[in-house]
């Protein structure tokens, strides 16, 4: 029912985006939805999208490693930093698409993936970032779409650390994986559902 409710939600909203003849106009946004090779692997079919890279963000220890982020003492979330070209696709976009891939309402968790650094979280860089991100919020909690409330943060953008090399691409190079059948394609599968007018073409 809950998914009925969000795909609902979003088809409602989801209108074409005024294409222009102008030159690139990109823009980074960095947020974080549980594991970033689940967030990494939909948001690289997304049209307008130009990169998506793993990392952390939201921390205190510098050049932080993937080890040292599980242990949950560096106080990093698991992130990924998209850049998007704002001709072809926008901030709203990007926020339903996050908001459909992942669970908002859990704190600290994805699933099986528990931990602060799983934490659901947006890190804006500007006021236009954080603006989009809490109005989101406050549409999806008024309509209900949620059994419970979003606890996704909004939080100033400080400092993104790229996560090792084979952490990127991460599904892409291992789709037999038995976490990337079992956790990776049903979020994708769930992304094309909804948002199959803005796939990039194949």
């Amino acid at each position: 029912m809950k998914n009925t409710i969000l795909i609902c939600f979003f088809a409602l909203s989801l209108t074409g985006l005024a294409q222009t003849k102008k030159a690139s106009n990109l823009e980074t946004i960095t947020v974080g939805g549980g594991c970033y090779w689940c967030v990494e692997a939909v948001y690289e079919n997304l049209n307008g999208v130009k990169s998506v890279v793993s990392g952390f963000s939201g921390g205190k220890v510098a050049n932080p490693t993937y080890e040292e982020v599980c242990t949950g003492t560096t106080g990093h979330a698991e992130v990924v930093q998209i850049t998007y070209d704002k001709n072809v696709t926008d901030l709203n976009e990007i926020f339903k698409v996050f908001f459909t891939v992942h669970d908002p309402t859990t704190l600290n968790r994805q699933g099986a993936d528990v931990g602060t650094q799983y934490r659901s979280v947006i890190f804006y860089k500007n006021e236009e970032q954080k603006n989009a991100a809490q109005s989101i919020i406050a549409e999806l909690n008024k309509a209900k779409v949620y059994d419970s409330p979003i606890v996704t943060k909004v939080e100033p953008f400080t400092k993104f650390y790229k996560a090792e090399d084979y952490h990127q691409n991460y599904y892409a190079n291992n789709k037999n994986q038995p976490y990337c059948k079992m956790v990776i394609q049903p979020k994708i599968e769930k992304f094309e559902k909804v948002f199959k007018d803005k796939l990039k073409k194949k």
